[in-house]
């Protein structure tokens, strides 16, 4: 069904706008780049490990995970999408998304200068459950909604709230630098390598002293910090999978399951299957 034959049916869009897979929210989310309004919303499923295509949006872009997970890649950074999070993504930025396990989202695409302050690089913030229950009534308003009423009024809210979020550290900066960038791109490629600093410089003909300082000015972290980050967010993306902890800690490079899960609850401050929200939300009895 195509939105453009009856715009103001607003059952009939809600249907149309969840697309599933990657070509079709491809697709229809090259249509919501035309869309005269502030704000064009739409819900996609991924199946387990589908990939988008590289590309780039006219609008800034903000993307809510609402079950598994997603991971970005841009020219300059990679980014873990986890549930309860979101990604903002400013226009003409060139990314790269790949879904783990059953990956839903909802995404909403804003003309410039709608959010106050918008980050001119991507961001990744842990959101409210106001903003999740604003992203929800986003993605079943009329594509053409009402701009001076009670729609346009909660796109307005969202976008502040949006912008009131804090920011979450799930990514790694990958150096312009072509020889760093290739050294990034390895162990991105293979978390568990235990190459060293000093066999990495061997094959890049450089001293160790140049590689730990350029790697360092570029990063803004050390080589091994940058990969115990590498490491936390492929195990996030696998868990998010429904792959087992142990099975996730080893493969990622851990001795043991305890030495992983205490550096995710050292990083990320909980234990992986209450930070992606797996476990039972706690009863309290009053």
């Amino acid at each position: 069904m195509k939105v453009a034959a009856r715009p103001n049916d607003t059952v009939d869009l809600r249907v149309s706008r969840k697309q599933s897979g990657p070509v079709a929210a491809a697709h229809y989310a090259g249509q919501l780049q035309q869309v005269e309004r502030p704000v064009a919303a739409m819900a996609a499923s991924y199946p387990n490990e589908s990939m988008s295509a590289r590309h780039a949006h006219r609008r800034d872009q903000f993307i809510l995970q609402t079950a598994g997970v997603t991971s970005m890649k841009t020219e300059r950074g990679h980014f873990v999408v986890p549930p309860g999070h979101g990604l903002w993504i400013p226009a003409g930025i060139v990314h790269q998304s790949r879904a783990w396990g059953e990956a839903e989202i909802q995404t909403i695409y804003v003309t410039r200068d709608q959010v106050k302050n918008a980050p001119a690089t991507c961001r990744l913030i842990r959101v409210s459950s106001l903003v999740e229950a604003l992203m929800q009534e986003a993605v079943q308003m009329p594509t053409r909604y009402d701009p001076d009423g009670r729609d346009g009024r909660l796109v307005e809210f969202l976008l502040d709230e949006i912008g009131r979020m804090p920011e979450v550290s799930l990514h790694v900066r990958v150096p312009p630098d072509p020889r760093l960038a290739a050294i990034c791109e390895a162990v991105l490629a293979d978390p568990s390598s235990a190459l060293t600093l000093d066999e990495w410089a061997d094959r890049c003909h450089f001293s160790r002293r140049t590689l730990t300082r350029l790697f360092r000015r570029e990063t803004g972290q050390s080589f091994s910090a940058w990969r115990q980050r590498v490491r936390l967010l492929e195990a996030l993306a696998r868990l998010g999978a429904g792959e087992a902890v142990t099975c996730v800690a080893l493969d990622v490079g851990y001795d043991s399951p305890s030495a992983f899960a205490a550096m995710f609850k050292r990083e990320l401050g909980t234990a992986p299957r209450q930070y992606l929200r797996w476990s039972d939300p706690e009863i309290v009895q009053r």
